[in-house]
């Protein structure tokens, strides 16, 4: 691995912002910290950076333990959520300003900071100031900063936060392209499950100042390892004693379930339409009906249960009050260990799908 935390503990009076933390990283991946605020994510984050001291473990980059070594000495670029820009500094200014500290000649300069405005889409704008560019724009030339001094790996914290929805989905491509683009190790922290999701290679689930789960986004999505990620990965509604539900069996210590609407197929009840696996369906009643742009977000209570689910903006018409027949196709039954995946017995493999 060519990051590795060991053991790592650090707290902040009684607040244990880290409570043994363990994992590596690939050289080359980029890798998003996710969780909930107050998770330990950031804490992470400036350990690595050497901002924060740990109480006790080990940071290793390339191979070699850095506790003992200074920010600057740890070869690492940080992104700030805040952009961090100096506001009296040109552009030009603001980028070379960490390899004017390594007393880098004029001409390496001048050639790298153009290099890096091109790299970041940006040319042309060296001689403005921050005040003089968009949310977008600031964080990218806060990255150019940050990839000035050639870092070995790349830290950012929660770097689109402070920047509009539309642009946000934009720099994510943008990121993933970039940082493709060079091969650089990167660290990304935030709280937005999209961002996690679309921009990175490998997830870290924090909860606590705990690490939950470790891997893919998609093993992550489809297979949590526990309560926490199968409560908090997608729009999970928890079901207590799921074993009232049609097509599903108690197991053994797990009295709870997790339903995610992708898992859930509701159809308008009408006497002269036969659904399949009617046998399997619960009846309910609409509670409420939303627009979510690509589709309508259903919510039905079946007997004092709220599920939800999606139906397609084309299709038959369902209205809050109406009466509806809901399939629910998958759970993830919990308890305090871990987490189980049931499938309803009244469906095949191959009749469960995703979103």
């Amino acid at each position: 691995m060519y990051i590795e935390l060991k053991n790592i503990n650090k707290t902040f009076g009684s607040v244990k912002a880290s409570d043994n933390v363990s994992f590596g990283i690939e050289k080359g991946k980029l890798i998003g910290l996710l969780g909930p605020s107050g998770s330990g994510k950031t804490t992470i984050l400036r350990m690595l950076a050497g901002l924060e001291k740990q109480d006790s473990g080990d940071i290793f980059i390339d191979g070699k333990n850095v506790n003992e070594l200074s920010p600057d000495k740890r070869g690492i670029g940080f992104v700030f959520q805040n952009y961090a820009l100096f506001p009296y500094l040109t552009v030009y200014d603001n980028i070379a300003y960490g390899l004017k500290i390594k007393k880098k000649d004029k001409e390496y300069i001048k050639a790298r900071v153009k290099e890096l405005l091109e790299l970041v889409g940006l040319p042309g704008v060296e001689k403005r100031y921050p005040d003089q560019l968009s949310g977008g724009q600031r964080q990218r030339i806060a990255l150019a900063r940050a990839l000035a001094p050639n870092p070995e790996l790349l830290l950012l914290d929660e770097p689109f936060a402070a920047i509009d929805a539309k642009v946000r989905k934009e720099l994510r491509t943008w990121l993933r392209e970039t940082i493709d683009k060079i091969g650089i190790t990167s660290i990304f922290v935030t709280h937005d499950q999209d961002e996690a999701i679309e921009v990175t290679d490998e997830i870290v689930i924090t909860n606590n100042g705990r690490v939950e789960q470790v891997g893919s986004p998609s093993e992550i999505y489809l297979n949590p390892s526990t309560p926490f990620v199968a409560r908090f990965i997608g729009q999970s509604e928890v079901i207590e004693h799921y074993s009232k539900l049609k097509g599903f069996e108690h197991v053994k210590g797990k009295h709870n379930a997790v339903v995610r609407p992708e898992f859930v197929e509701i159809h308008k009840f009408t006497d002269d339409k036969h659904h399949d696996f009617e046998s399997s369906m619960e009846d309910g009643v609409v509670t409420g009906i939303y627009f979510r742009g690509s589709a309508y977000e259903v919510h039905a209570d079946i007997g004092g249960t709220n599920i939800i689910g999606r139906i397609p903006l084309t299709g038959t018409k369902i209205e809050k009050g109406d009466n509806v027949k809901v399939l629910i196709k998958q759970i993830y039954a919990f308890d305090e260990t871990g987490t189980e995946i049931l499938t309803n017995k009244g469906l095949d493999s191959e009749e469960l799908y995703y979103i």
